[in-house]
């Protein structure tokens, strides 16, 4: 059995998530990777994010089984919201009410279970969609209450919440990523990707990965629909 600390990584198959299991692992942290099936629109992000963690080395990689539409409010849940493919002023409908919380309470509880002392989420404050749930005020917040609500924060056994991409532009985090190996060809971004994974080249998400790469001046390996 391996000595290594170990961390929980919350994977989702885009291009953010990829690069921090590689910072992970760079760490030489023993990473146990965990996707959420929540009734999101983009299916193939699932297959991607099995794909990424086993090509990375993740330890064990887990889905956890949501139904995050039967409360519906975001585009990714609810069928008969469009999915905008122009830049809008505000908060997105692509946002999906309190899914980073109910995602890092999940990556919380595994974290307990594994005795893993860190959980890596791939949240950026910089080049992002605006959302809430991605700011350092969250994710310092949030912290703060895993080690009040936990046995292993109780018994001093502090888990903390890294988050190394928070303060990255998108070209920073590709450029991370690159020079970490890691294969963006099989990673989906898109809020609308068809089953085999091919994005729109239009929706926010698209557009900031599609920046990231000309920013970084690294080629664009992302399989599209056109």
């Amino acid at each position: 059995m391996s000595n290594r600390e170990k961390a929980v990584v919350t994977v989702s198959g885009g291009l953010d998530s990829a690069t921090v299991l590689a910072m992970a692992k760079e760490l030489d942290l023993d990473c146990y990777t965990l996707a959420f099936d929540y009734g999101q629109r983009t299916r193939s992000e699932l297959d991607a994010a099995a794909t990424v963690s086993a090509m990375l080395g993740a330890v064990e990689h887990k889905v956890i089984k949501l139904d995050l539409g039967t409360i519906g409010g975001s585009a990714l849940t609810d069928m008969t919201i469009d999915v905008p493919e122009e830049a809008a002023e505000g908060i997105p409908v692509t946002y999906v009410p309190a899914r980073n919380t109910v995602f890092l309470s999940l990556a919380l509880g595994w974290a307990e279970v594994l005795g893993a002392s860190k959980i890596f989420m791939g949240v950026n404050a910089v080049d992002y969609s605006g959302y809430p749930d991605c700011r350092p005020e969250f994710i310092k917040a949030f912290e703060i209450m895993a080690n009040l609500a936990t046995v292993a924060g109780v018994e001093g056994r502090r888990i903390t919440i890294e988050t190394p991409l928070l303060q990255m532009t998108k070209a920073q985090i590709t450029a991370e990523g690159a020079r970490l190996g890691v294969d963006y060809s099989v990673t989906v971004s898109c809020y609308q990707a068809d089953l085999q994974g091919r994005a729109c080249g239009v929706c926010d998400s698209c557009r900031l990965r599609v920046q990231g790469f000309i920013e970084a001046g690294i080629e664009d390996p992302t399989k599209y629909v056109d």
